[in-house]
């Protein structure tokens, strides 16, 4: 019999709603799924996911985008799928805001690792499912606490005070409605009661521990044996075939132990001292060793087939030094966007995650050094790392010495390096511009195609608010509001041709740390093929300037430019093309934002003047995984 616990389910309303009403309307025969939860991280969806795999058929896990995490059961025919999900909903086995949910609504597969069965085409139902038989009952899988018999006290002397607030309860006959006879028991319920009470505190707790690591339970870790462990303990009992008595023998307490402790089989888990950096910690050593000291931090590169890595982290400082390396480690490669941070006084923890990896950092300052750790873990194999960062952070000593700063190798010195460590690059990374002085951008729609995270000049999140991949455009709103230095004028009368115009842009995507001008001509008021809101450039232009401003000879907006994209037919070089003002300001307009026309003629603008202005307007655009 299968069994879990639910845990509350994180999903966006509006979402589920939208997404149900899309579902509603495919035809019968489409591919679907049955969407049942949705969670904010890699780490929490992994294991919702494995804990519905004890107790469903076909359960998948998908990323959906924005940082979310779906789990679906499928893929189905509709009409399948609508028993299921009236099924699982009738049963209690799933939430009862699960729905209908499309194939093309998911993204990469996290779970089962390795899987891949978007593309697979549909399954059958599973067996019980199409007859409506109830083949599990909801008082089975709404929580462990009851999928045994609550035990009565046999006198009062026999209870015990526990932590969770409830009071232990005696050994009971099992109910005669039970089903086949286990085997015969090492040890009565009162022998195993008698050697329970010889454990340590500590021993209690690890039981505890381990129950709850095996999803039995959910409450202190105290080392009380109350109703709560007692209950939990039976259920562990019931789903390993033994008597359900809620006492644990001695035999039985081996079982949890060893269960475990088996996923850290084969990991060489063992204590290492590193002297020089001052650190003495358990670690994987069958599947990291150490590589080189690049200070702060102590690299113990991949070594195994897992593909882990760790980080000792040593070096002396104060609280502006813990502040600063807290900034400086999320800038890193090996610090995905997604996940939570916490920064106090004197300590901070990083947890970063998407598709391929976890990483997790604990430091802490203490009599002016600065020491702790990184784990970066494949993702999808959430029982052993955690259990392997558990004993890390548990077995974590400072020792006499810190990494000396002249240690590191200045032969590996690069730009986009940090002590050893590659700073995280952007997916793509184009220009774009002021058009409000509330900081609204437009910009090219290639840059903001399949992209979780969106920010302007690296640093501000933003929110695309509109697109118009016809046209090439995309608006994007700052989330905190900006004051640009300049803002777009946009031209108030047709440019002469062959007169001369400019492009501001981040040429090389964000290696100079301020936009470039690039000079042309005006080839044409439209397009090769006629069109009207596109003029025609000789400019020799770069990819990253894709999204900028194009000026005329007085310093007003004519344009934006727009990627080169030649298909079948190669341009020469020197030809670009740019979207018109009048479009854009047409489309800022329908989403809200602000623009403006010049006002009135002007004459030429000054080379240093231009080049102020549109320094000032133009914004590094980059789009992150």
């Amino acid at each position: 019999m299968k069994r879990f616990l639910f845990a509350p389910v994180a999903m966006f309303l509006a979402l589920s709603l939208s997404w149900a009403g899309l579902a509603r309307a495919q035809s019968a025969e489409d591919v679907v799924w049955v969407q049942i939860e949705a969670q904010p991280s890699l780490a929490e969806a992994t294991d919702r996911a494995r804990a519905y795999e004890t107790l469903l058929d076909d359960v998948n896990g998908f990323s959906l985008g924005g940082g979310w995490y779906g789990i679906a059961v499928g893929p189905y025919r509709r009409a399948d799928a609508e028993l299921v999900l009236r099924s699982y909903v009738r049963d209690g086995l799933v939430p009862r805001d699960s729905f209908i949910q499309q194939s093309d609504r998911f993204r990469q597969q996290f779970w089962p690792v390795g899987a891949n069965v978007l593309e697979t085409g549909v399954i059958d139902a599973p067996a019980g499912v199409e007859t409506g038989d109830e083949t599990e009952t909801v008082s089975e899988t709404t929580t462990p606490e009851v999928t045994t018999t609550p035990l009565d006290p046999t006198t009062p002397a026999e209870a015990e005070a526990e932590g969770e607030g409830e009071t232990e309860v005696a050994e009971a006959e099992p109910e005669t409605a039970a089903a086949p006879e286990p085997p015969e028991p090492d040890e009565t319920p009162a022998e195993a009661r008698r050697t329970e009470r010889a454990l340590t505190a500590q021993e209690r707790k690890d039981l505890q521990i381990a129950l709850q690591w095996a999803g039995f339970y959910d409450a202190a870790i105290d080392g009380a044996f109350g109703r709560g462990t007692r209950a939990s303990m039976g259920a562990w009992q019931a789903a390993n075939g033994y008597d359900q008595t809620g006492v644990l023998t001695t035999r039985q307490r081996a079982a949890l132990i060893a269960q475990y402790n088996a996923v850290l089989d084969g990991l060489g888990l063992q204590m290492v001292r590193d002297e020089k950096a001052g650190i003495e910690i358990m670690m994987p050593t069958a599947e990291v060793e150490f590589a080189r000291y690049e200070p702060p931090f102590a690299h113990y590169d991949t070594s195994g087939n897992l593909g882990a890595r760790v980080l000792l982290i040593s070096q002396s400082g104060n609280q502006d030094t813990l502040y600063g390396l807290y900034d400086i480690m999320q800038t890193l490669e090996i610090v995905p966007l997604d996940g939570p941070r916490e920064r106090k006084r004197n300590s901070f923890e990083l947890i970063g995650e998407n598709g391929s990896i976890i990483s997790q950092t604990q430091v802490s300052l203490e009599n002016g050094e600065i020491k702790g750790f990184t784990l970066i873990w494949p993702a999808g194999d959430e029982d052993r790392r955690r259990r392997v960062l558990a004993e890390m952070s548990k077995s974590l000593t400072s020792l006499p010495n810190v990494l000396d700063a002249a240690a590191g190798n200045s032969d590996a010195q690069a730009i986009d390096l940090v002590a050893g460590l590659q700073i995280r690059q952007p997916k793509i990374a184009r220009s774009g511009f002021f058009i409000d002085d509330n900081g609204s951008v437009v910009t090219t729609s290639e840059v903001v195609a399949s992209c979780s995270h969106v920010t302007l000049d690296a640093d501000t999140d933003a929110t695309v608010v509109a697109t118009d991949e016809a046209r090439g455009l995309a608006l994007l709103k700052p989330e905190s509001r900006l004051a640009p230095l300049a803002v777009a004028e946009f031209s108030n009368a047709a440019p002469r041709l062959q007169s001369e115009i400019s492009v501001a842009g981040y040429s090389y995507e964000g290696v100079l740390s301020a936009a470039t001008l690039t000079f042309g001509a005006l080839s044409d008021l439209k397009g090769l093929n006629g069109d009207a809101t596109l003029k025609r450039l000789s400019v020799k232009a770069q990819p990253g300037d894709a999204g900028g401003p194009v000026f005329d000879e007085r310093g007003h907006v004519v344009g934006m430019l727009l990627p080169r994209t030649d298909g079948d037919r190669k341009l020469p070089e020197d030809v670009s093309f740019a979207l018109d003002g009048g479009v854009i300001l047409k489309a800022a307009e329908s989403a809200g934002l602000g623009g403006q026309m010049a006002q009135g003629a002007a004459g030429p603008i000054a080379p240093r003047d231009l080049t102020l202005r549109a320094q000032g307007m133009t914004v590094l655009v980059s789009c992150w995984e």
